[in-house]
């Protein structure tokens, strides 16, 4: 039965959506609908309105969409939702200030002359229209409008013309800021939890481990991430677009004839060319160059863009005068005298003290009242004139309200198809297909395309990643990750605005084209372009660097970095460093050790000279570890091409027992429940038996085709496993402690003057304590202390005035025991400062030359962050998806 409701939810859903009834009402409508009459049924035939759920009450799955919903919205961590009515307002003040208008008569002009010019000046403006406004409603009728009636002009083929415009308009779905892009990371957020508790429990199951490794995670993802990720896969469907205009102008001379430009290319056209290029560009600059440089989140950069499209409509929308530009350009004069203010002091309203900060600041509230008169200029320009601002803020709260009205009917639409099974239906029917992950992956994104002929890009994104994403992101043997996943359903669902018969991006064009353009020949112009979507689609598929490269470079490069030290790092570190060993830099390194051992030590404190002594031996010793690690390596290589067939044929047979047992205790209990007597109380006890015995049997069956020699080799292959990893574990901990002591070293050293200044501040103590009451003394010698603690190695320093604190601030103050400390103190100071000062002359230049030869290898692991080189070498290095499956 609950495949019944299973398949009348489906049902109902699809008669209310072809009926023309409301995506928003439809969802949640098909949700209710099911999940009553499913209860009904229930306590009517089986006297249990829970009977027909797979799990769960009815109340439970009513309340659960809503109840996730408002989880995710108020959850501070996943607050993205929150600029999608900012990039709303950005793309639709943009489109209603006529910004597009002037890119498209300026780049008509400029490209026009060459073969195919008008069709690839369509697709750059669409692509920057993307990068600004991300509306592709507003972007198809803009272009429409304008482009359409020139391309017949100039006698353009009618499918080329219609087909370039109608997916030139479609590019600000996966160009960012994208809202697609937002909703996809909003719902892969929870699809990632979702993935990575089933893979540590799939982790727990197989390996009887409790704890999986770090590494093995599903990586999480943001709307920055996914802006970043789809950022090179547009510009890639942006050239696949220009490409196929140039060629078919160079074969099909008649199809896109070149248009002449009947001005002149002089100053006053260059002029216009700038004046038009350049705000829109600089815009794209502050909302993704902000996010790319760690300046703002998501959210603060589209209050950017919204802030500075009103500042660009406020000057566009006003007559030309003298006074057109003022606001912009007292806007870009305060900006750049903020950045100036806070390039020479940084102000810091808490840590004011002298009159140079009190005229920073002053300087600094003025700049930003300036900005804030510049930005109230310009909205009330947009308010006055036609009355724009109103009308943006109404279409953007609309907008807003309708994706979040869908977003809420949709998990009320997920919450009905998990509660009659249809999450554990689809989850069987993918892991039960032959071929692995990549079956999985092209049966999904078949599904996500026919889907697109009929449904919008909103409805795909929050009713079909849900259920799909987790099943996809578990997976071990692809490990993929969620910010690929996620671009690449970007680039599937954009077509769902060109697919006949309900492409919205189609209906958009068809409502402003003239009559001589044919709805067929609008259908026929979009298929080249599904084609090159489906292309760019199979390039990213084939090439995962090209989405992952760089949100990794920028997670590695920026200041917020994680250490090299971090365990999903480990295995690209290692490669890197690995084959570093092996060229000039293992000869360099071996060359450093030598010249290091002739360093004189016997002057310095035994402790650490001795440990200084040993980090040589260990470091000499990495080489053989290194060694080590590559034979061990090469066995675990060497075995895999013989166990992974086995391994994987035996986990998917454990898996399918595994459900099978849980099938049964649920069966089990739900027969365990059963109460009363009468026919259908009777039935159902008889199918629930009948279904134990079946699944006994095909547990057994199942069994039985486990290879016999599966346990022997299964033990071969996991001891020449641990053999590995211990052999990573005993390099990493040789090399720690390899570079420990030396990088101690050089900061107490270096140090050596920090420390001679503090002396005179201890010496002046022991006034203090003869003069001064025990608090002012006992405050003094804090005060020294942490003069002291500024340089490395001081503990028994500071361990001493401590002990002279305690001393002096006691119940019972004793200033003899307090000026014993002190003296104590004094004397540890001149004997380390005698050491240190001889070290600073005769020692450190030698170490600092071996600390740089070692630094990027045996040191690498010990170091805050990754050096710049290593850092793009280990972000191209994650950009690949890594096999986990033999550690699962």
């Amino acid at each position: 039965m609950e495949l019944f409701f299973l398949a009348m939810l489906i049902a109902v859903m699809i008669a209310a959506l072809g009926s023309g009834y409301p995506v928003a009402f439809a969802l949640p409508g098909s949700a209710i609908l099911t999940i009553g009459a499913a209860a009904l049924a229930g306590y009517l035939l089986a006297g249990d309105a829970s009977a027909y759920f797979a799990h769960g009450s009815p109340i439970q799955w009513l309340t659960a969409g809503v109840t996730n919903f408002r989880g995710v919205y108020w959850e501070v961590e996943r607050d993205t939702l929150i600029a999608i009515p900012l990039f709303i307002f950005m793309g639709i003040m943009l489109q209603r200030s006529r910004i597009a208008e002037d890119l498209l008569v300026t780049m008509a002009q400029l490209f026009g002359p060459m073969p195919g010019g008008l069709g690839i000046s369509v697709v750059f403006v669409g692509a920057l229209l993307a990068a600004t406004t991300g509306i592709v409603g507003a972007t198809v009728v803009a272009m429409g409008l304008i482009s359409l009636p020139a391309m017949l002009q100039r006698n353009y083929s009618h499918t080329l013309a219609t087909g370039t415009i109608a997916a030139s308009g479609t590019l600000g779905q996966i160009i960012p800021p994208s809202i697609v892009l937002i909703i996809l990371a909003d719902q892969l957020s929870s699809a990632v939890d979702q993935a990575s508790s089933a893979r540590k429990a799939l982790y727990k199951a197989t390996t009887g481990e409790f704890s999986m490794p770090s590494e093995f995670d599903v990586g999480s993802t943001s709307a920055g991430d996914m802006f970043m990720g789809a950022f090179v896969p547009g510009l890639v469907l942006v050239g696949l677009y220009m490409l196929y205009i140039l060629a078919l102008a160079v074969l099909r001379p008649k199809s896109a004839p070149a248009v002449h430009f009947g001005g002149a290319y002089d100053r006053q056209f260059a002029a216009k060319v700038v004046l038009t290029l350049v705000p829109p560009l600089a815009l794209i600059f502050l909302v993704l160059g902000s996010i790319i440089m760690g300046i703002a989140t998501v959210n603060q950069a589209g209050a950017i863009g919204a802030v500075g499209a009103a500042i660009m409509a406020g000057y566009r929308l006003h007559p030309g005068d003298r006074g057109t530009y003022m606001p912009a350009l007292l806007a870009c004069l305060s900006l750049v005298a903020i950045s100036i203010i806070i390039w020479i002091a940084p102000i810091n309203i808490k840590n004011i003290a002298t009159q140079r900060d009190v005229v920073m600041l002053i300087c600094g509230i003025i700049a930003a009242a300036a900005f804030l008169v510049a930005v109230g200029w310009s909205l009330w320009r947009t308010h006055k004139i036609d009355d724009t601002l109103r009308g943006v803020m109404i279409d953007t709260a609309k907008t807003t309200s309708l994706v979040f009205i869908i977003l809420l009917g949709a998990a009320m639409l997920t919450a009905a198809f998990r509660a009659f099974g249809g999450e554990e239906l689809v989850r069987e029917f993918l892991t039960g297909l032959p071929g692995g992950f990549w079956t999985q992956f092209i049966i999904v994104m078949a599904v996500i395309f026919l889907l697109g002929f009929f449904l919008d890009f909103i409805e795909i994104a929050v009713v079909v990643v849900p259920i799909v994403a987790p099943i996809l992101l578990t997976d071990p043997s692809a490990n993929i990750t969620a910010v690929w996943l996620g671009v690449m359903i970007g680039l599937n669902i954009q077509t769902s605005f060109l697919t006949p018969p309900f492409g919205f991006a189609l209906f958009y064009l068809r409502g402003v084209a003239p009559a001589a353009v044919r709805t067929i020949e609008i259908y026929k112009g979009v298929i080249p372009f599904i084609c090159l979507q489906l292309l760019a689609l199979a390039i990213v598929g084939y090439l995962p660097s090209l989405v992952n490269y760089l949100p990794n470079r920028l997670s590695l490069t920026s200041v917020t970095a994680p250490p090299p030290v971090n365990p999903r790092l480990q295995a690209c570190i290692e490669e890197n460093v690995l084959a570093a060993y092996r060229g000039d830099t293992g000869t360099a390194v071996r060359n450093a050790i030598t010249e290091a051992r002739k360093l004189d030590l016997s002057y310095l404190p035994e402790k650490l000279g001795n440990a200084v002594s040993e980090t040589f031996d260990k470091a000499e010793a990495t080489f053989q570890l290194v060694d080590e690690i590559a034979r061990t390596e090469a066995a675990v290589t060497a075995a895999t091409g013989a166990y992974r067939p086995v391994h994987i044929q035996v986990r998917q047979v454990q898996l399918n027992i595994a459900k099978l047992e849980i099938e049964s205790r649920d069966l089990s209990t739900d027969l365990s429940r059963l109460r009363g007597e009468g026919p259908a109380v009777t039935a159902r006890r008889t199918r629930l038996e009948e279904r134990l015995d079946r699944i006994k049997d095909e547990i057994e069956a199942l069994r039985g085709q486990v290879p016999g020699n599966w346990e022997s080799g299964h033990k071969a292959f996991v001891a020449l496993q641990s053999e590995e990893k211990a052999a990573r574990a005993k390099y990493r901990r040789n090399v720690d402690e390899a570079y420990a002591p030396i990088k101690e070293l050089l900061a107490t050293i270096e140090g050596t003057d920090r420390l001679a200044g503090a002396k005179p501040a201890v010496e002046d103590l022991r006034g203090a304590i003869a003069s001064a009451t025990p608090d002012e003394a006992g405050e003094r010698i804090s005060e020294a202390s942490r003069l002291v603690a500024t340089a490395e190695g001081t503990g028994d320093i500071r361990k001493a005035l401590s002990a002279a604190r305690s001393a002096i601030k006691n119940r019972t103050p004793d200033a003899q025991e307090a000026l014993r400390q002190i003296d104590e103190a004094i004397r540890l100071i001149e004997a380390e400062l005698a050491w240190r000062q001889r070290a600073s002359a005769e020692l450190l230049g030698g170490l600092r030359r071996y600390d740089d030869a070692i630094r990027s290898t045996i040191g690498l692991r010990s170091l805050p962050r990754l050096p710049r080189e290593q850092a793009l070498d280990v972000a191209a290095c994650q950009s690949h998806h890594r096999d986990l499956s033999l550690g699962f």
